[in-house]
This record gives C-alpha cells, structure tokens and sequence, in this order.
C-alpha cells in the first residue's frame, strides 16, 4: 500500500506576534498555505491583515513566533538553538522568491514602463539585460500591456500602473506572490481589469496570499478565505463555506456589510 504523499506548505507561520510600542496588532497567528494555493485574507481595518503580509516579507520583524518561506525562516536562521537576525543581503537573497503588490503603485516615474520591470532582475538580481527585457515583454504580454513598454507610469491609467506593477513583481520570479489591497487606490470603473489579471495569475498556479475587501475575488478564485479581527484569525475555510455559511458572530457581521 502506497503511502500518501504530504505536500509541504510553501508559507508556514507559527504564534506569530507583532507591536508597535505599546500595540499588539498580531497576536499569535498561525497559517499554512501550500504551493499553488490562492488565500485570501478579509477583516475590517485594523485586524492586522496588512501588517501580516509585510511580515511574510521581513518589511516588518515579527516580536515573536516564525514565518518561514519555502523552508527558510525569513530574516533569521537558528545557529546553536538561538536565533541570529541575517544581514539586509541575506534577506535580499530571501525576497528572491516573494513578489509583492502594494495598495500604492510605486514605480519610478522616471523610468519606462520597460524600465520599472527589468530594475531588479538587472540592477538586484545580476540578470542579462537582454534576458531581463525578454522576461519584461512575456510579462507585459501577460498583462495585457506589451503596447506600453515605452511610455512612462503618468501616461497610464492607474488600473493600467497596477498591471505594471504585479508584472514587476514577477518580473523576479518569485514563488509566492503577496497583494496588500491592490485595487483600493483605484476608481471603480479599473478595480475590474486589476482582479482579472489577478484571476489569470490564480488560474496559472501561481502562490498567492492576497489582502482585499473584494468579496467577489474572493469567492471567485480564493481557494480558501480567511477571516482576521483583532489580531487573531476568527474563521478559515473554502469561499463558499466562510462567504455562505460563516460560523463566528464577527465573520457575519462583517460579510453583512456586503450584501
């Protein structure tokens, strides 16, 4: 009788804590997700979703517990049973494999729409920039945007710097891909073109842990949601589980907002 393969989970967080002075934002925070997993993560403002997703990728150190990416413990390694923060290179060389979308755009202004893409493969990464450019066209390609290559971040629409902005992040090839509220800094009519690319990235396979307050996203292509309030996670589960039949009081009372 064939033993049951485990798939090993790509993201895996343990009691993960974090204050700011006196404010306790995470309060002990575990969470598995496995290669090709798509996790959405809802909760009112506040509940700590945010501040999660900067600590998968070291932008905030955790005060206690562990993330670890891929196997490794992020910003640490454990050296004769105690831990021992890494150097910002070392931690550069982790990020390698965590792409990351923010609310704000944050390209360079200065630079092409090109240029943006193939910064850190070349300038970080020690990428050809023929190899770089090759990689940036796919990309544009992929979002929907191979025509713009030349022009600058002002000349798009902002649903259109957002494209620009997730084929950046891939643009490293990263192994899991974090969003931090994607479509809040857009108008209404562009927050449609953000989440389609968004759906074709889950389709493909790619890991993804995603911070949104659209609902819709996240009972279209989440394959599993999960609630935050407080700092702590309330309830977790498939889409049609947590969106249509949710368990907790604070679950429901916050979905009622949007229906």
């Amino acid at each position: 009788m064939n033993a049951i393969a485990t798939v090993e989970p790509l993201v895996r967080a343990r009691n993960v804590h974090k204050s700011f002075d006196q404010l306790e934002v995470l309060k002990g925070i575990d969470l598995d997700v496995t290669p090709g997993e798509v996790v959405v993560i809802l909760g009112p403002s506040g509940s700590g979703k945010s501040t999660f997703l900067r600590c998968i990728n070291h932008l905030e150190t955790i005060n206690r517990g562990s993330i670890e990416v891929d196997g490794e413990q992020i910003g640490y390694r454990l050296r004769k049973n105690r831990l021992e923060k890494l150097s910002n290179n070392q931690i550069a060389v982790q990020r390698r494999k965590i792409g990351m979308v923010f609310q704000q755009f944050n390209l360079y202004p200065h630079m092409t729409v090109l240029q943006n893409i193939i910064e850190a493969p070349c300038g970080i990464h020690g990428e050809s920039r023929k190899a770089a450019t090759e990689n940036a066209m796919r990309l544009l390609e992929r979002v929907g945007l191979a025509a713009k290559a030349d022009s600058y971040p002002r000349h798009l629409s902002g649903g259109q710097q957002q494209r620009v902005a997730i084929a950046r992040a891939l643009a490293i090839k990263p192994k899991l891909m974090l969003f931090d509220e994607p479509t809040s800094a857009l108008d209404p009519e562009l927050v449609g073109e953000v989440l389609s690319t968004m759906r074709d990235l889950a389709d493909q396979g790619l890991t993804m842990i995603v911070v949104t307050h659209e609902i819709g996203f996240a009972r279209e292509a989440a394959d599993r949601v999960v609630f935050m309030d407080g700092g702590h996670i309330i309830e977790q589960g498939k889409p049609e589980d947590v969106l249509g039949n949710p368990q907790h009081p604070r679950t429901r009372s916050f979905l009622s907002r949007f229906i």
